[in-house]
């Protein structure tokens, strides 16, 4: 039986779970794994093979808090796709009320996703978001204005094509670990928005230019009633101008444009992060629109093969260990 996109979306909350991101993986070479449940329950989830070996492990990201009905199917999806083990991520707040319930789930030895996040009201008027922000904010985004930055929502090929020459050059300055440009391709190529759609996952561009250079671009992220903030690049040149403090800005009435209820800005420390932290500077930068602090309940494994799942912990510290010296030396 063919399954409607707009029937599986209306069943889960998140862009890692939509139908419009599932094309984009399959597209990837990853094989996707999506069922609807029970009246109540949907799921997506990913298999990827663990390389030099004849295993797999699955990735369940930003899903349903775990019932056993939908632990037991995961478990008979793992037997038969050979995974080592199943990782979730529940897109489910923390809180004194909510837990993971003991379905013989163990805690992550490698989470992906973070367990923090910002996530900012768009209900308010923009006098509000402007006084809620933090002093330097509001003073970093009427700078940008002065100068003369100019931020532009804008679609193109030609936009998609600065924002992955941007993308390559933050790599390398920043000595992270990032998707290819493939990746980025196949995913504009499913996600790009031709006309705003609430029911579907979509991808749009936004470009900070100043003196006809583009210093950053953003891919944001709309679903349902909320606007993401994925992925974002900058160029080294003119920083003194803070185009990234006005871009974030007009993020933000972008959103509110479309009637959008919240803005989750994909990602952030915990609270009181280490000032040494790397990611520390990009948390403040988020910090100062006055978002609210968002904890998720985690990430947890369910293992399928336990003697798998230990040879996989032992060599995924290894690979860490060797990467982190890499990018020392």
């Amino acid at each position: 039986m063919t399954m409607l996109p707009s029937t599986y979306n209306s069943f889960v909350s998140h862009p890692l779970q939509s139908y419009e991101w599932g094309e984009f993986r399959a597209k990837t070479g990853v094989k996707v794994i999506r069922e609807i449940l029970s009246k109540k329950i949907a799921f997506q989830i990913t298999i990827h093979r663990v390389p030099f070996s004849n295993t797999t492990v699955g990735y369940f990201p930003k899903g349903n808090l775990p019932t056993k009905e939908l632990i037991n199917k995961l478990s008979q999806i793992g037997r038969e796709t050979n995974c080592s083990y199943i990782q979730l991520e529940p897109n489910v707040e923390s809180s004194k009320q909510t837990s993971i319930p003991k379905l013989g789930l163990r805690p992550s030895f490698h989470p992906l996703f973070t367990k923090y996040t910002f996530i900012l009201g768009l209900t308010k008027s923009e006098e509000e978001l402007l006084k809620n922000m933090h002093q330097k904010t509001r003073y970093n985004i009427r700078l940008a204005q002065r100068s003369g930055v100019e931020v532009k929502n804008d679609n193109s090929n030609e936009a998609f094509e600065e924002y992955l020459k941007l993308t390559s050059e933050t790599t390398k300055r920043q000595k992270f670990y990032a998707h290819g440009e493939d990746y980025h391709k196949k995913m504009w190529e499913t996600l790009k928005a031709s006309r705003f759609d609430p029911e579907r996952l979509q991808s749009h561009l936004l470009l900070a230019n100043y003196k006809k250079k583009t210093l950053v671009a953003w891919i944001l992220f709309t679903f349902k009633d909320t606007l993401y903030y994925p992925y974002g690049a900058s160029s080294s040149e003119h920083r003194e101008v803070m185009a990234s403090n006005l871009l974030m800005w007009e993020a933000i009435k972008f959103g509110k444009r479309l009637g959008l209820k919240n803005f989750d800005m994909w990602g952030s420390l915990g609270p009181n992060p280490n000032p040494k932290d790397p990611w520390f500077g990009f948390h403040r930068f988020k910090e100062g629109y006055g978002p609210r602090l968002v904890e998720f309940v985690g990430s947890y494994d369910l293992v399928i093969n336990p003697t798998n799942y230990q040879l996989l912990r032992v060599g995924d510290k290894a690979r860490w260990a060797y990467l982190r010296l890499r990018k020392i030396i």
